[in-house]
C-alpha cells in the first residue's frame, strides 16, 4: 500500500482476548493524535471476541481475520501488510494506552530522525506503580529481560534516552526502518521476536529512542501463561535463533559458555524456587523443563540452514560491523543471575 505521511497505523493481534481486548481498542480510539488507523488481526480466536470486535467496533477499526494461528510473527505481518501509516505501532490487545500514547511517541519521531524505533513506557495494569518495561536489555546468548521490570517506578526511567529496542508489547517503528517487507520472521511464531525486529533495524542503521510519557498499562501474558511450557520453548529455542542471525561470528562461538553459566544459575533457581524457573517449577516439574530444553535445541538444530541463509541476507544489508555490534552487548547487556533469579 501506499505510505500516508503522518498517518499513525495501529495493529492490535488478538488472540481469544475478549475479556480485554474492547478497552484496549477504547484507549486507542480516544487518542488525542488523530491522524490514526485501528487494525486488528485476530489469529483465529474461539471466543467470540472476533464478532465481538465486528458488531461494536466496524465503524473504527479495520478487522482482519485469520484461518489460523500465526502467531506475533505473522499476524503483525499481516497488519502491516494492510496498513498505510508512515508509523507502525504495535499493542497487545492486554495492554491499555494512556490518552496522549501516540502523539508522544510521534513528536519523538520528529525530534529524533535517528531513531527509527521508540520504545514505550510500560507499567503494570493492576499495579500502575510497577514497571513492566523501558525497553530491553540483551544476554550474551541471545536472551533479553525488560529494562526496570518491576522495579517501583519513582521516576528513574523518566528521561527520554536511547535504548537497545523496543519491547513489542507497546512501540512504534518508522516504515522505512524496515529493510525487509513484512519485518517478522514467521518462523520464530512467538517470543523473541521484538529482539529480532530490534536488531533487524539496528544493524540496518536505525537507533531506538525511549520515550517516557508514552504510557501504556499491560496485563502481562494475560493470553498466554507467563511460565507455560509453550513460552519455554519458543523462548529457549528462539533466542537461539537470534543469535546464529546476528551475533559475530566470535561472540556466537563463546555464548554457550554464557548458556551454561545461566543454566548454572536457573538450576539453582529450580531448586531454591526462585526466579522464572522457580516459577514454572511450581507448575511442572523439573523433568518436564529439561524436556522442553531438549524440544528447543532440537526444533533450533533444524532450523539452523534457514537461520543461516538468513545470516548472510541479513549480513548484506548491514550497515555496522562486528565491533561496533560488540560495544552494543556491552551498553546493554543484562547478568545472567538477573536473567535467572528475577522474575
Amino acid at each position: 500500500m501506499t505510505e500516508k505521511k503522518g498517518l499513525a497505523s495501529v495493529i492490535v493481534l488478538n488472540w481469544n482476548g475478549k475479556d480485554y481486548i474492547g478497552e484496549c481498542l477504547d484507549s486507542l480510539i480516544s487518542q488525542s493524535y488523530k491522524s490514526i488507523e485501528i487494525i486488528v488481526v485476530d489469529n483465529a480466536s474461539t471466543d467470540g471476541s472476533a464478532e465481538m470486535i465486528e458488531a461494536k467496533y466496524s465503524d473504527k477499526v479495520k478487522l482482519i481475520r485469520l484461518d489460523d494461528n500465526k502467531g506475533f510473527a505473522g499476524g503483525n505481518n499481516e497488519g502491516i501488510r494492510n496498513s498505510r501509516g508512515e508509523y507502525i505501532l504495535l499493542i497487545n490487545s492486554d495492554a491499555v494506552a494512556e490518552y496522549n500514547w501516540i502523539e508522544s511517541l510521534v513528536k519523538s519521531a520528529d525530534r529524533n530522525p535517528e531513531s527509527g524505533m521508540f520504545a514505550s513506557k510500560i507499567l503494570q495494569y493492576d499495579k500502575r506503580k510497577i514497571i513492566d518495561n523501558t525497553g530491553h536489555l540483551i544476554y550474551a546468548d541471545g536472551l533479553n529481560r525488560g529494562r526496570g521490570r518491576l522495579e517501583e517506578d519513582r521516576g528513574q526511567y523518566d528521561r527520554e534516552e536511547e535504548v537497545f529496542f523496543a519491547s513489542g508489547c507497546a512501540a512504534m517503528y518508522r516504515r522505512e526502518a524496515f529493510p525487509f517487507f513484512p519485518p517478522f520472521d514467521e518462523d520464530f511464531f512467538a517470543y523473541g521476536d521484538d529482539t529480532d525486529i530490534g536488531l533487524l533495524c539496528r544493524i540496518y542503521g536505525w537507533k531506538c529512542t525511549y520515550v517516557p510519557n508514552a504510557v501504556v498499562y499491560h496485563r502481562y501474558s494475560a493470553s498466554t501463561s507467563p511460565y507455560s511450557k509453550l513460552k519455554a520453548f519458543y523462548v529457549e529455542r528462539n533466542r537461539i535463533w537470534i543469535a546464529i542471525k546476528y551475533f559475530p561470528l566470535s561472540n556466537l562461538v563463546v555464548s554457550p559458555i554464557y548458556t551454561l553459566l545461566r543454566f548454572i544459575f536457573q538450576a539453582y533457581g529450580a531448586i531454591s524456587g526462585k526466579g522464572a524457573a522457580g516459577r514454572f517449577t511450581e507448575e511442572f516439574s523439573k523433568i518436564d523443563l529439561f524436556i522442553i530444553l531438549v524440544k528447543a535445541y532440537a526444533s533450533a538444530f533444524l532450523g539452523l540452514p534457514k537461520m543461516i541463509e538468513k545470516r548472510r541476507m541479513i549480513k548484506k544489508i548491514s550497515k555496522v560491523d562486528a565491533k561496533q555490534f560488540r560495544r552494543w552487548l556491552k551498553e546493554y547487556a543484562i547478568s545472567a543471575t538477573e536473567i535467572a533469579l528475577k522474575e
